[in-house]
């Protein structure tokens, strides 16, 4: 760190790794999984944090019913009966960097498989296991150590440093959206998500669908005489593997070289209410990749017309058409403009704080980079974590990685806001 300034230093150093680890300790231990009732709870301990540091807070209860109507509605998977932004703010009038964090996490799933409770956050060999560890709570809890760091080490700031915490992202984002349309805007944003040292410039979409397959119910010991929807559903998965391996041919290099960058995945299939009985109805949801730069319109037109061929090269399905629908969260891709200073800056800090320069990476699933950037806020993700461990059994997030990307971003503050 021989670089820095000594104010600079003083807010590095200002960093507190015991204070960090009990805070996010304390935010792993309440169950926010996404549409919960403790993602409310989490965002009222959030902003009880942010108070304390001496930040300005506006804490507000989400208009749920007016935000379904803005025609950037994500959608969501989960329901809600209430939601609530956060934004704390640091500082004078002059240039703005916001923060900006998930509060949500996904569901356990198979407790069996974990070796701890997902809700009680747990050190083992210096990572903190639990859920929302990784995804993104490591990554949130950095950036209020962040904010801690430079409110602590009495460093004054012409600009102004804002702090997000947001809800809804793990199934469309409707936090980042109403916090945008709140008017809290920057002149760069960085979202702590994993992303394993680098810096990641450029997001894929992701749109979740529903296949509706028709059939004709018989007797299973005469089901020559009806139509399986399952057997019927089979041409249509063919045509979207095809699709998938189509839309994947060619793919922007900084997606390191993954295989699929624009997944198509199956994740559910119910047929069938009998046993015996030839099932007359399937239903399939999955995800569907959408490529970088690509509108919403398009990818849903290919995809569309995808199943729309399947059906008209199939005999019982040229009649009797596979209904799709677009249901819960619809990510539409997102990216930094080229050229901008934000990679500059943010691989700058991270060199000056860890010695190494990152990597420019794209990841490819959606995230709330995309809200941001639509409204003409620069955005990039740089924070703590494997993304391999995110929504996975044992998810866990290295101590040090926190408490490293935790005095990046107070470094990234001083000089984005500017010290006094």
């Amino acid at each position: 760190m021989s670089r820095l300034s000594d104010e600079e230093r003083r807010v590095v150093d200002a960093v507190d790794e015991a204070w960090t680890l009990e805070r996010l300790c304390e935010l792993v231990a309440i169950p926010s999984v996404t549409g919960s009732d403790a993602e409310s709870d989490a965002q009222h301990r959030i902003a009880g944090w942010l108070r304390g540091l001496g930040m300005d807070v506006d804490l507000w209860q989400i208009d749920l019913a007016s935000l379904s109507a803005d025609p950037d509605w994500p959608g969501q998977e989960a329901p809600r009966d209430q939601a609530w932004g956060v934004v704390g703010t640091l500082g004078d009038d002059g240039p703005t960097l916001a923060l900006s964090g998930h509060i949500d996490v996904v569901p356990t799933g198979d407790l069996a498989q974990w070796t701890s409770g997902p809700f009680d956050p747990t050190v083992r060999d210096g990572s903190l296991v639990g859920r929302g560890t990784c995804d993104m709570k490591g990554g949130l809890v950095a950036a209020v150590a962040a904010v801690a760091a430079v409110a602590g080490a009495g460093v004054p700031l012409t600009g102004r440093l804002a702090l997000h915490s947001v809800v809804s992202e793990e199934d469309g984002g409707l936090g980042a959206l109403a916090t945008i349309r709140r008017g809290h805007l920057a002149d760069g944003c960085v979202i702590p998500e994993p992303t394993g040292g680098n810096v990641v410039t450029a997001n894929a979409g992701a749109l979740s669908f529903r296949l509706t397959v028709p059939g004709r119910a018989a007797h299973g010991a005469r089901r020559a005489e009806g139509v399986s929807a399952v057997e019927a559903f089979m041409p249509v998965h063919r045509a979207l593997r095809a699709l998938e391996r189509s839309r994947n041919l060619a793919s922007d290099p900084r997606f390191g070289g993954l295989a699929l960058p624009y997944a198509l995945s199956i994740g559910r299939v119910l047929a069938g209410e009998w046993a015996s009985t030839v099932p007359d109805r399937l239903v399939a949801e999955g995800r569907y990749g959408v490529q970088l730069g690509e509108p919403v319109t398009v990818a849903r037109a290919a995809f569309e017309a995808c199943v729309a061929a399947a059906c008209d090269g199939d005999a019982w399905l040229a009649d009797h058409r596979v209904r799709v629908e677009w249901t819960g969260g619809q990510f539409a891709s997102g990216m930094l403009p080229a050229g901008h200073c934000l990679l500059g800056d943010v691989q700058a800090a991270v060199h000056d704080v860890t010695g190494s320069r990152p990597d420019e990476r794209a990841a490819p699933y959606g995230s709330d980079l995309r809200h941001y950037t639509a409204a003409g806020v620069p955005t990039v993700h740089y924070g703590p974590g494997d993304v391999r461990w995110a929504h996975a059994p044992d998810e866990r997030v290295a101590i040090a990685e926190v408490v490293s990307t935790a005095r990046v971003l107070a470094l990234l503050a001083v000089r984005t806001c500017g010290a006094r």
